[in-house]
């Protein structure tokens, strides 16, 4: 990668595919570099772990129950003593409700991406064709150098 990057090619992909994967290398960095270029050029930024985020559709887009460790604390009445199920909205969506006027939208970049399987991969292919302000970036893995493909590829 060259010293100074504009991040012009990464963002055009990402505005024409609307979902792309990246390849970054391993000792970190480059996220930063390619998130602050997408910030620059009026994007709004998300970044999630993909690692314990269950159901994709209803995490980012639906209202979704949590049940928090109970910690030694019981219900009380006739359910399970397993604690209170909390109802959490949607990430996506509220975040979208928020987001100025004049940005051009928001991007979730979501890293360790290769533990998704195909179906929540094509979920999130399909997540922006649904959503138009709103472009997904999936890490993928590593390589020696930062690099990107569409999406669809990777199905």
């Amino acid at each position: 990668m060259a010293l100074l990057t504009t991040g012009k090619s990464f963002i055009k992909a990402l505005e024409s595919s609307g979902a792309v994967g990246v390849q970054a290398p391993l000792e970190g960095g480059f996220e930063g570099r390619y998130l602050r270029r997408l910030r620059a050029n009026g994007y709004e930024a998300m970044t999630l772990t993909a690692r314990g985020l269950g159901d994709l559709s209803a995490y980012l887009t639906g209202i979704h129950g949590v049940r928090p460790p109970h910690l030694g604390k019981k219900t009380t009445g006739q359910q399970g003593s397993v604690g209170y199920i909390y109802f959490v909205p949607p990430l996506i969506t509220t975040r979208l409700e928020q987001i100025p006027a004049q940005s051009k939208g928001l991007v979730v970049w979501i890293i360790e991406g290769h533990i998704l399987s195909k179906q929540e991969i094509a979920y999130l292919v399909d997540l922006p064709k649904r959503e138009s302000r709103v472009k997904v970036v999936l890490e993928l893995g590593g390589a020696r150098s930062f690099q990107w493909d569409p999406l669809e590829k990777y199905l």
